[in-house]
């Protein structure tokens, strides 16, 4: 029942969005909005396929996922592995890299020149981060294999089937509604749906008390517990975003698919005690910049990550 109203939706919205050219394009990129949280939603259903506890049967989550990822524009089998590596290695300083948003520490930053600098500061511009990033994300760099270990073969072919099946999804549509109208509606809905997962994402691990340590201390359940946060959303956006706002409970078992999670939550009050967000206080972490492994907390100005490195420097000298 999920996935039929997940996709009715959808589709309503999309064709809303399609029926509303005639009036206003104004009215069409408003449109496009909840249409856009209902493809989030779907790429959620996705995720429980990639974890195989959205259905019992592996084969369903199989066909599934893939159909779904090309919807999203993800590769199912490609995005599934390094999905695998981040559950596996979250809050894990040594093990950055995987389907993680880029942060430096203080001392990674200041050791960089000045112009890798600057490209760090762009890349976590709130324009660039959740901006044209996500977009490029999506649309772009998952149809490409270059950075894919050559030796995952599964992984790479799933990018080419994908891109395959969303080239003949894109044509059917084309022939459906004409070009024009097709890529009208569906590159905001697209840009939209990038942008809102990359920030659902990026709130549920960048918060400024969040938990990151090197290999030699990092502990699974800590960085589940604390390195990933309870985003407790509206009524209405936790259906779009399929309650993985409960994400360290998530990161603790990923095998509890979404409609289980909120159950979870309230049958164990102890899972209540994490690092909890709401929207509005979530809009601060946008600001955050670097973690401070000295403090143990995310630095928001990068004058302020001057003055910590500075001082740590001193502190070494004597």
């Amino acid at each position: 029942m999920q996935l039929v109203v997940s996709l009715a939706v959808f589709a309503a919205g999309w064709a809303l969005a399609w029926a509303s050219l005639r009036v206003s394009y104004a009215l069409t990129v408003l449109v496009a909005i909840p249409t856009a949280g209902s493809l989030v939603r779907l790429f959620v259903l996705q995720h429980d396929c990639g974890h195989g506890s959205f259905f019992a049967s592996r084969k369903a989550n199989e066909v599934v996922g893939f159909a779904l990822g090309v919807l999203t524009m993800t590769p199912f089998q490609c995005w599934r592995r390094y999905h695998y590596v981040h559950h596996a290695s979250s809050s894990n300083l040594d093990r950055r890299g995987f389907g993680d948003v880029r942060m430096l520490t203080v001392r990674e930053y200041m050791e960089l020149t000045p112009f890798r600098q600057w490209v760090y500061r762009l890349y976590r511009s709130p324009f660039v981060l959740f901006g044209v990033g996500p977009f490029l994300l999506f649309v772009l760099r998952q149809r490409l294999t270059y950075y894919i270990p050559k030796d995952w073969k599964v992984e790479r072919l799933s990018v080419h089937v994908t891109n395959a099946a969303i080239l003949a999804c894109v044509l059917g549509m084309i022939l459906l509604v004409k070009p024009a109208p097709f890529f009208a509606v569906h590159v905001p809905v697209m840009a939209f749906a990038a942008s809102m997962g990359v920030w659902l994402f990026y709130v549920q691990h960048q918060f400024e008390d969040t938990y990151w340590r090197r290999r030699t201390d990092w502990d699974f359940v800590a960085a589940g517990m604390r390195g990933s946060s309870h985003y407790d959303l509206p009524p209405v956006l936790r259906w779009f975003t399929a309650d993985i706002g409960i994400h360290h409970i998530h990161h603790l078992d990923c095998r509890i698919p979404n409609y289980r999670l909120r159950e979870c939550l309230e049958a164990n009050p102890e899972l209540a005690k994490v690092p909890r967000l709401t929207l509005r206080a979530s809009l601060a972490c946008a600001s955050l910049k670097l973690w401070d492994e000295d403090s143990q907390r995310m630095v928001r100005a990068y004058a302020l990550a001057h003055e910590v490195y500075s001082l740590q420097q001193g502190e070494k000298g004597l």
